[in-house]
């Protein structure tokens, strides 16, 4: 299988593509590309017994699509752990050479390398890593800047995206810290966070990419 078309499969695995449909659109915009080429390429997929399609409505993985797609994520995830503890990768360079690192990675590699690992439950960027089955634990969250001003969370996952990644380290946002708003200004302004006891400012956009635990309503 190419990686192109592995791409498209692992990203409508994580538009939710195992158990709802996924529109058109949705992957045109994550994958950046125009929605004439998502088309075609979705019935190669379908031609294939990767994908369900419904034109006009959407596609979800079939069996054998979803086992590629679970494959995909897991190297991935798994590459970004070992660069990060190992080799001292940044962010976004563990995130770049992951993506590539995963098409070229066998199974019997991924389990290996899991186990060398000591079975992690999170990539750097707070992502869950599936089991070889499939099963993942799901944790509720919610964007920062949904998040009610004075109100403590923790930040448990950010979007894996090169500019943004390499903006958040550069801020000083990691997984698992205690996260409060000190001032949101107005008109989707800036943030100003205690972050570990450390004032941060982010921008609002930022802060959408950026998920904390549930606040409760």
């Amino acid at each position: 299988m190419t990686p192109n078309k592995e791409d498209y499969l692992k990203t409508i695995y994580k538009l939710g593509g195992m158990e709802e449909l996924v529109n058109n659109k949705q992957i045109a915009e994550a994958l950046q590309i125009a929605p004439a080429s998502v088309t075609e390429m979705l019935g190669k997929l379908k031609r294939e017994g990767l994908i369900h399609y419904e034109p006009y409505k959407g596609s979800c993985l079939t069996a054998e699509g979803m086992s590629a797609a679970i494959s995909l994520v897991r190297g991935h995830r798994l590459w970004e752990v070992f660069l990060m503890r190992h080799l001292g990768y940044s962010w976004s360079e563990a995130h770049e050479d992951a993506e590539l690192l995963e098409h070229i990675t066998p199974s019997r590699l991924t389990s290996r390398l899991d186990n060398f690992l000591n079975y992690p439950a999170y990539c750097p960027h707070g992502s869950e890593i599936p089991h070889s089955d499939g099963q993942i634990h799901h944790h509720p969250l919610q964007t920062l800047n949904l998040l009610p001003v004075g109100t403590v969370s923790h930040i448990r996952r950010v979007t894996e995206e090169k500019e943004l990644l390499d903006y958040l380290q550069e801020a000083g946002i990691t997984i698992g810290s205690s996260v409060r708003i000190v001032e949101a200004a107005a008109y989707e302004g800036p943030l100003t966070l205690d972050l570990d006891g450390k004032r941060v400012q982010v921008s609002y956009k930022a802060a959408c990419q950026i998920y904390i635990d549930r606040t409760e309503d």
